[in-house]
């Protein structure tokens, strides 16, 4: 089990790549908490998430012959940008596999910072064992995202920094995939502070390590389904696990709606991009997922920011629905003149904007004589659409919410 002593070495090593980021006061989370919620901006690292650090850390403890061989891993899009550019600043060859559906975007900079990419499986699982294959054929070392002490106590960095920066800290809260990110800090906070708390969470469609402790040993899922595709691994390493075990206070869960609010949040209130898995650690402060005083001094690490655009587009419309600010509206009108006039004149007298409308004769759902209408509307929040809701209904529309 790694210990405080191993997260000291590694941060001189670590240094060298990675950024000391930032760990800022926000009001805006502070005052919809109750809590003093100092976000821990890991978004802003070097190739975008904490990654580089774990890797930097293994790679520099290589031996010549190792670094003379290669390395290879498997990740789907942050470790592997990592490794990539941690190998590339040492001058030693790189080969990454990837999930088939990784983000465009991952892949594209993970050969930027001069890795060979290799795409093979559906997730993380699939890519490893074809990662081990290549480790096997062709002599190189495999670097794990997670299951290594060196990146372990790479990661572990953030948590030094979180001390350093805000030493009365109660609780840091983690995002946990595979677990070596939460191990690290783990490490480094409690060994600094024992009385910290330390919460890790992970989202609801891939909570390995929360229904691990359940069981009280390691549980493989058989898939995993989340938005967060940074820490969407069917189970957490070996080594990850027994430090989770022993220094972690508490496991939790979130839904990807939850993690789609606090990344909308995130950028409309605090002008910060960060990826599924980067959002999960606040999804669950401000989601109330564990237990925490008024004024309590609360550390979320913000994780990465690498999110592909098309995702970002989804999880974006799907934060405005959860927070009452998009609503889609289905209802039957008469096929009439004046109809369709009727029922945006109600919704103009609930000042809601209207995004699109679509209107059907064709189905087969209606009457000859009907037609069918669904909107698409900008509204205000969960009071604004109740009350839209209500006038429509009070006006003699029936009126289904489809979004």
């Amino acid at each position: 089990m790694i210990e405080l002593g191993d997260v000291l070495e590694a941060r001189e090593r670590v240094a060298e790549t990675s950024r000391h980021t930032p760990l800022d006061y926000s009001h805006t989370f502070s005052d919809m908490t109750g809590a003093a919620v100092h976000p821990k901006l890991e978004t802003f690292q070097r190739t975008g998430s904490f990654k580089i650090r774990g890797a930097t850390n293994r790679i520099k403890t290589l031996s010549e012959a190792e670094k003379e061989a290669g390395v290879v891993t498997a990740s789907a899009g942050n470790h592997a940008q990592g490794v990539a550019l941690a190998a590339t600043r040492s001058g030693v060859d790189s080969k990454i596999v990837m999930p088939e559906n990784a983000p465009i975007s991952k892949i594209k900079a993970t050969r930027d910072y001069g890795a060979e990419v290799v795409l093979y499986g559906e997730d993380y699982n699939e890519a490893q064992e074809r990662a081990h294959e290549l480790e096997d054929e062709e002599g190189r070392t495999y670097v794990h995202a997670f299951d290594d002490e060196k990146v372990m106590a790479g990661q572990g960095t953030i948590g030094l920094e979180i001390v350093d920066d805000l030493p009365d800290v109660d609780t840091v809260v983690v995002p946990i995939g595979g677990g070596g990110l939460i191990s690290g800090v783990a490490t480094a906070v409690k060994g600094q502070i024992p009385d910290a708390r330390v919460v890790g969470v992970q989202a609801e469609g891939a909570s390995s390590v929360a229904q691990s402790l359940q069981k009280g040993e390691r549980h493989r899922l058989d898939s995993v389904d989340t938005v967060a595709d940074g820490i969407a691994t069917r189970s957490a390493g070996e080594k990850p696990f027994e430090v989770i075990r022993e220094r972690v206070d508490e496991v939790v869960t979130v839904s990807d709606s939850e993690i789609a609010v606090a990344l909308t949040y995130l950028l409309e209130r605090s002008k910060t991009l960060v990826e599924g898995a980067g959002a999960v650690a606040l999804a669950a402060t401000l989601g109330e997922k564990f237990d925490y005083a008024a004024d309590e001094v609360i550390a979320p690490v913000l994780s990465g920011g690498n999110i592909d655009m098309n995702t970002l587009t989804t999880v974006i419309m799907r934060g405005l629905v959860e927070t009452g600010r998009y609503v889609k509206l289905r209802t039957v009108l008469k096929d009439r003149p004046g109809s369709l006039r009727e029922l945006l004149d109600v919704v103009a007298d609930a000042r809601a904007n209207i995004y699109a409308i679509q209107h059907d004769r064709t189905s087969r759902d209606i009457g000859m004589n009907a037609t069918e209408v669904e909107l698409d509307l900008e509204t205000r929040g969960p009071e604004h659409v109740d009350d839209l809701l209500a006038s429509l209904r009070d006006s003699g529309f029936d009126v289904e919410v489809l979004v």
